[in-house]
């Protein structure tokens, strides 16, 4: 199972040794760009299948196009 977390910085160094301490437990840092990266798709993600069970109405394409230009 692979889980992120999100730790306040003035708390990592603890929380990371105390992680790595545990023999089963393997870190792996991830940059800043990289966390807000999984969050958009994580959030994508979840849009898609709210959009699948009816929930959420999703835009046509060509409207996402037309706020890129």
């Amino acid at each position: 199972m692979k889980v992120i977390l999100d730790i306040k910085d003035n708390k990592a160094e603890f929380v990371l040794e105390l992680l790595n301490s545990l023999s089963f437990v393997k870190t792996k840092p991830i940059s800043g760009e990289k966390a807000k990266l999984l969050e958009e798709i994580k959030e994508a993600t979840d849009n898609i299948n709210l959009h699948k069970e009816g929930k959420i109405k999703a835009k046509p394409a060509r409207e996402l196009l037309s706020m890129i230009d």
